[in-house]
């Protein structure tokens, strides 16, 4: 097992990962910005390391800065938890080469899945349902991409092949904005991924947005743990996600699930990761996987009864995973609310000081935050600062219970979108479920 692990994030992630080193009894090494030594993870760390100044770039985002935190404390591996690098293949490379061991997949396996064009043909070539597309990158010729448009029948989507977190894409519903729909995304994608490349897509109208939980090793296993809810969405960011997706059957759960273990083999993929497709009309269509652990993975660990942390980390050390498919049985439901320091009407962020914060609690209940009461929420990163998690043996239950802790949450001193939740839950489309993509924005009236 590894001995020593540096935690390359900050927030709740990073005490959860922190979490599961304790449990199995792995030191920490917490890095962190000059703004974040108060953060929670950062005071129960086994040893600290500042990286830098509180910009991203600077600190979390500072690939020496961390490899270096890694050399002195003698570590032996680096978790790179969601966002910043964790899906950064050059920092994978370099993590390795610089004799660490990273917790995620191969620096190839990032590179594949991270090119959404590429990504789509290793997935094509596994059998993985895909969205109906142009089947590679988009080149100059007008004339070439007015007619794939044609056959692939509009609306459609551009997309940008290294796009990510609901940026680089574009609906067309019609002939005569292609064109113009087609460059701005290539100057949008260029700019923020420095990679103009962009491909076209079936837009589909009503879907549901399910993705399948997978684990591999490096000795050729591959598993899921079934599948999460994650339409309710604004801008294409998720707010709420749960498990199981309501009217998937066992069946159904099991066929996909198996594809993309398969997949996963095929790949050479190891470590924890998530195929999203969208789903409509009983049909699912592949649309990228997240080559590192989710937001939403509780949800999961909560219906299946494991620790998809944990097993990161015990396929990293080398180890075969501790679970088989047949250990993987669904019970119950979960649902999870993403808490964030943001007004729950205009989204404008909300950073400073936390003057009172108290969790909810009771049968079924989980919060993950790092948030404290005299803590300061700077204003320079992400504005998720917990995720309430609820366990009920119905959806029906999972619901009920979800009302009331998020009655019982309470945070002072910063504006929340702890309203928005609670709106969500006396929502009568949500309670019957099945709630496409656009419905919560549709609420929203955005």
């Amino acid at each position: 097992m590894i001995e020593k692990i540096v935690i390359a994030n900050r927030g709740e992630i990073a005490l959860r990962i922190l979490r599961a080193c304790k449990e199995l009894g792995i030191k920490t090494v917490a890095v962190h910005s000059d703004v974040d030594r108060d953060l929670k993870h950062v005071l129960l760390a086994d040893e600290t390391v500042c990286i830098g100044p509180a910009a991203s770039t600077d600190s979390y985002l500072n690939v020496p800065a961390i490899i270096s935190a890694a050399e002195i404390t003698d570590a032996s591996a680096i978790h790179p938890g969601y966002g910043f690098l964790s899906e950064n293949a050059d920092f994978a490379e370099r993590v390795e080469n610089s004799g660490f061991i990273f917790i995620g997949p191969k620096a190839e396996t990032i590179r594949l899945m991270g090119d959404k064009v590429s990504a789509i043909a290793a997935m094509k070539a596994a059998g993985v349902p895909c969205v109906p597309g142009s089947d590679g990158p988009l080149g100059d010729d007008d004339a070439t991409n007015i007619r794939l448009a044609h056959d692939i029948g509009y609306p459609i989507i551009i997309k940008a092949s290294g796009g990510g977190g609901g940026r680089g894409m574009r609906e067309v519903h019609s002939e005569a904005h292609l064109l113009n729909a087609i460059a701005m995304t290539r100057a949008e994608a260029k700019a923020a991924f420095a990679n103009d490349m962009v491909y076209m897509e079936k837009f589909l109208e009503n879907p549901r947005h399910i993705e399948f939980q997978v684990l591999a090793d490096q000795h050729g296993n591959a598993i899921h743990l079934g599948e999460r809810d994650c339409s309710m969405q604004r801008r294409h960011q998720k707010v709420l996600e749960e498990a199981p997706a309501l009217g998937i059957t066992p069946e159904l759960r099991a066929r996909m699930g198996k594809i993309c273990a398969d997949a996963c083999v095929r790949i050479g993929y190891r470590g924890a990761g998530t195929f999203e497709f969208l789903y409509q009309d009983g049909e699912f269509y592949f649309i990228e996987m997240n080559t590192r652990i989710q937001v939403e993975h509780p949800v999961t660990e909560q219906v299946t009864d494991t620790d998809l942390v944990a097993e990161q980390i015990r396929v990293a050390s080398g180890l075969p995973l501790s679970l088989t498919q047949d250990d993987i049985v669904i019970r119950g439901h979960a649902i999870e609310c993403r808490i964030n320091a943001e007004d729950a009407k205009t989204f404008m962020p909300s950073p400073g000081l936390v003057t009172h914060y108290h969790a909810p609690g009771g049968a079924g209940i989980r919060m993950d935050s790092h948030i404290y009461s005299g803590y300061r929420v700077p204003p320079n990163y992400d504005s998720l600062i917990g995720k309430l998690i609820v366990y009920g043996t119905t959806r029906e239950s999972a619901i009920a219970r979800m009302k009331t802790a998020l009655h019982e949450i309470g945070i002072e001193g910063i504006k929340t979108n702890v309203a928005l939740q609670q709106s969500i839950m006396d929502d009568t489309h949500f309670q019957e479920g099945g709630t496409n993509i656009h419905y919560l924005e549709k609420k929203l009236g955005l």
